[in-house]
């Protein structure tokens, strides 16, 4: 019993003596410790939504599945809304080298794995149909995820402030279709374990089109941040996303292309109830 309890606390400490050599960045954390901001059309919804997304994440060095929950609330009518959103459970399982990459403990959890809470909040600035539609939001990640000593959540708070500009390039007489163009910039914020640089500023970006047909809508967008330590810290991503909505119900397809210091590439399926 006596021997039982010494491995234990020895093996408690070699993983807090890990999480210090730790880094910071998307290249060297799991697939949902950075979260990039969708790339939304330029308008605060007027429905409430819950979703519920499966998602696999591929990558040489680390296979990842999750399951993510999202909830969407309208404060004023057309013109703010509240979302609540993370990932509720994750699987993963590294190899040997990904984890040494990243001086991760262990290459799978031995417990449950659940990822961070974020809040975005969102703010109708403008709303014209001849020039653009334009939104304000306030996104603020919580260090509530779990397994940092493997690097798949950062354990530290998380901010930023993004602008999207949303304009129609085309739509018919019968509104059945419509092409729009979109763009997002702004501002992210993250905590470190760096006793010299506390935190890591970085520009957020986004540029991308939409068409929606009737029931179906198809996205398409490039997005990614640039941090200022230039340390694994300039992830990008193109996404493709399709929904088709019946009766207030949604079935939405993604697809995401890792780039630069993002490194995976993920699939996912997801149901969408509005009300």
């Amino acid at each position: 019993m006596l021997s039982g309890l010494v491995s234990t606390f020895l093996a408690a400490q070699d993983w807090r003596e890990t999480t210090k050599e730790l880094i910071y960045t998307p290249r060297y954390f799991g697939p949902n410790a950075f979260p990039l901001p969708e790339l939304h059309s330029g308008g605060v919804p007027d429905r409430r939504e819950v979703e519920i997304r499966g998602e696999s994440h591929r990558y040489t060095g680390d296979m990842t599945k999750d399951l993510y929950a999202r909830l969407f609330i309208p404060i004023v009518r057309g013109r703010a809304g509240i979302e609540v959103c993370g990932v509720v459970v994750e699987d993963y399982k590294m190899t040997r080298e990904t984890a040494d990459e990243r001086h991760a403990y262990a290459t799978e959890s031995p417990i449950t794995c659940y990822g961070d809470l974020i809040v975005n909040t969102y703010f109708q600035l403008l709303r014209n149909e001849r020039w653009c539609d334009i939104m304000l939001d306030i996104n603020l990640k919580t260090a509530s995820g779990g397994r940092l000593c493997d690097a798949r959540y950062t354990d530290a708070a998380a901010y930023g402030f993004n602008l999207t500009f949303d304009r129609n390039l085309y739509r018919n007489a019968a509104r059945t279709f419509a092409l729009r163009v979109q763009g997002k910039g702004g501002f992210y914020c993250w905590m470190t374990n760096d006793m010299v640089h506390r935190q890591n500023d970085a520009v957020f970006y986004a540029a991308g089109v939409s068409a929606a047909y009737r029931r179906a809508a198809l996205s398409v967008d490039c997005s990614g941040f640039s941090g200022y330590e230039n340390n694994g810290d300039r992830p990008a991503v193109l996404r493709a996303k399709f929904n088709f909505e019946y009766r207030r119900n949604i079935l939405s397809l993604r697809f995401r292309h890792g780039m630069k210091d993002f490194l995976y590439d993920t699939y996912s399926v997801a149901y969408i109830r509005c009300f």
